[in-house]
């Protein structure tokens, strides 16, 4: 494998990890591909660059549906409150 291709593979990898979700996927699958068999090992370092962001945007989309039922939770017990002829 030449340096040049090497050094093409390092800034699509550089860029790779600067998106996130599917884009991801489909370039680092797009550079595993191109690279081939005698880099495999890259291959897994990618593999998990591409499960850190996955796992951050689920987490993320998750700690969104948490606030949104918390804040839906305190909406309801507010309603009760008034109901009942207390202040929320």
């Amino acid at each position: 494998m030449t340096r040049k291709r090497l050094i093409s593979l390092a800034v699509l990898v550089g860029g790779a990890l600067m998106l996130q979700g599917c884009l991801v996927g489909a370039v680092v699958g797009t550079g595993a591909a191109v690279v081939g068999g005698t880099v495999k090992a890259t291959g897994a370092v990618l593999g998990a660059g591409v499960d850190a962001v996955t796992t951050s945007d689920e987490e993320t989309r998750l700690k969104r549906e948490r606030e949104q039922r918390d804040y839906e939770r305190e909406q309801r017990r507010c309603e009760q409150r008034r109901a009942s002829g207390r202040d929320c």
